[in-house]
């Protein structure tokens, strides 16, 4: 006896649906990228710093400062934090992230760059997100690796618009992922396949452009992991070997160039 089509359509929806349930952890964070550099100015925003997002970014040239922007309520916690792609010399590449927004201590204040300055007033203050001990993060849906930094939940004492600056101490140069809020929901650039692929590149300074101050050595973690977990760093690039399930996430989610 054949099962009456409503039947058959509720069966491939819950097929589907577990297949979503068991495959989207790595979807977890809403991919943006930075498409132009940003400034005190024209900062990148995140519309709800509750959804996680990852704000694929670069410092492109020593003295580089990147700036984002979000609103919150007093007493409203936010998570921020930042992993590093596994890119060739990127090992020890550990960006700084100021917070500054009203209320919070001005202790930190004069620790920010000059170029975050213009953003303080009487009614704000900052804190410092500085770089940690790195641990390894792989993400199978899109087959790359990271440095896991930094990451810090921060309650806001006030109603706020919230700037957060990136920046590195000693001038280097390098990619870096911000993330901001921890609630999964889907969504962001569904183009993010295609722009991964040119994001995963060294950054190669311009002819004529100064050079950063060589940064001391650090035989810790960071450089430990690349050698102890050198079969995930060799999938730092999109890598073809997807799995019938990859395949079908990344058909369902126009990632195709991931599986290709």
């Amino acid at each position: 006896m054949k099962k009456p089509f409503p039947q058959v359509m509720a069966a491939l929806s819950l097929a589907l649906s577990l297949i979503l349930i068991t495959g989207l952890d790595a979807l977890a964070h809403q991919p943006y990228f930075e498409e132009t550099d940003t400034s005190e100015t024209s900062p990148m925003r995140v519309k709800d710093p509750e959804i996680s997002t990852a704000l694929y970014s670069t410092l492109d040239k020593p003295g580089d400062v990147d700036f984002f922007t979000f609103s919150v309520t007093a007493g409203q916690t936010i998570e921020i934090g930042m992993t590093i792609p596994q890119i060739e010399g990127q090992e020890n590449f550990a960006p700084t992230i100021g917070v500054i927004a009203n209320d919070l201590d001005a202790t930190f204040v004069s620790a920010l760059p000059a170029a975050a300055l213009p953003l303080l007033s009487d009614l704000t203050g900052a804190t410092l997100i500085e770089p940690t001990t790195a641990t390894i993060f792989f993400e199978p849906f899109s087959r790359t690796a990271y440095w896991q930094r930094q990451r810090r939940q921060i309650t806001f004492p006030a109603e706020s618009e919230v700037h957060v600056v990136v920046w590195h101490a000693q001038q280097e140069v390098g990619r870096y992922t911000l993330v901001v809020g921890q609630r999964e929901v889907l969504g962001g650039d569904f183009d993010f396949a295609r722009k991964l692929k040119k994001y995963w590149t060294p950054v190669i300074l311009t002819s004529g452009a100064p050079s950063a101050p060589p940064q001391e050595a650090n035989p810790g973690p960071a450089q430990k992991t690349q050698s102890e977990h050198k079969d995930q760093s060799e999938t730092a690039s999109p890598n073809p070997g997807c799995n019938w399930l990859l395949r079908v996430l990344a058909a369902l989610f126009g990632a195709s160039e991931l599986c290709q």
